[in-house]
């Protein structure tokens, strides 16, 4: 199948799952598809038992679709930018120490905790796996992950301070954990010496890196909004932010992921008040809304059926 069919029958299947689970399960909308994609990856399996073979042609399809890509250079950069467009720049200033603290010390003492804990367990079971490794795969799985913790925020009555330093943090650790994981790897693999300015050079890279790029091209971007008063133009103009910025964050390798929440939260809070009229921002909101509940219906389709 090309590009258009796969995309096509993901939509579909987006389609039909939410409406079923409007209709019948009433559960949030990124649990229910999961569950439902689930409950359908089951069936196949089952009527594959039976005699049917459905199972071949559904594997075919989903090993011609690679999640990685998919999810990292496809929906990735659309979903973090609507999802910091919301995030009160003020709140997040508040609790701006606490979310500074989990996205760092708290991402190493996790990845801690789950590489010894890893290494507990393997060992206990017969396998004798080195604790490096263990602790490279405890930097994979700490990072918390936005597009879930946003989704779930979303229907959870949490207080707004809890709301803020959760969103904040699972917006933020990036940076620290794609430095933790290379560090890591490196040791691992012996292909590199962990010296603490190597360590320091790559965190500047990423995460500052990725910070100060997401502010240049949110500044450029706000400029262009203030310029005019055209929402067309003005959505247009914040969708080929997202685009062109994330392909140019990876050309120049600083943070993509860090560069969207950075020009997010830039032009939801003075894009938002100081760049655009009501109509604007009306038409801009309603815009990324529908992106992010179209995407997130369609990548937590895909996690149930890959699962």
């Amino acid at each position: 199948m090309d590009v258009f069919e796969i995309s096509a029958l993901l939509l579909t299947l987006a389609a039909l799952f939410s409406y079923l689970n409007y209709r019948v399960l009433k559960l949030p909308t990124t649990i229910g598809l999961m569950l439902i994609s689930l409950v359908i990856s089951l069936a196949i399996i089952g009527l594959h038992w039976l005699g049917y073979d459905i199972e071949t042609r559904a594997e075919a399809i989903l090993n011609s679709i690679d999640f990685n890509q998919t999810l990292m250079q496809g929906m990735l950069s659309f979903l973090l930018f609507a999802g910091a467009l919301h995030i009160n720049l003020e709140d997040l200033s508040e609790q701006k120490w606490v979310i500074a603290s989990l996205a760092t010390i708290g991402l190493i003492v996790s990845t801690t905790l789950i590489g010894l804990a890893s290494w507990w367990v393997l060992g206990l079971l017969g396998f004798q796996i080195d604790l490096i490794w263990c602790l490279l795969f405890g930097s994979l799985i700490s990072p918390t992950d936005p597009i879930a913790v946003l989704a779930i925020l979303k229907t959870a009555a949490a207080p707004k301070s809890l709301e803020t330093k959760i969103a904040g943090e699972s917006l933020f650790n990036d940076g620290v954990a794609v430095v933790i994981f290379i560090v890591l790897f490196e040791i691992a693999t012996g292909s590199h010496e962990p010296t603490v300015g190597h360590i320091t050079l790559l965190f500047i890279e990423e995460a500052v890196g990725g910070l100060i790029f997401g502010l240049v091209i949110g500044f450029i971007a706000f400029r262009m909004l203030r310029s005019i008063d055209n929402y067309s133009v003005e959505v247009l103009i914040t969708l080929s932010l997202v685009m062109g910025g994330y392909a140019l964050a990876g050309a120049i390798h600083v943070s993509g992921p860090i560069a969207m929440v950075v020009s997010g939260l830039l032009i939801g809070n003075h894009g938002r008040v100081m760049a655009m009229s009501d109509k604007t921002r009306d038409h801009l909101d309603g815009f990324w809304e529908l992106i992010d509940e179209v995407l997130n219906a369609v990548l937590f389709v895909l996690i149930g059926l890959e699962v």
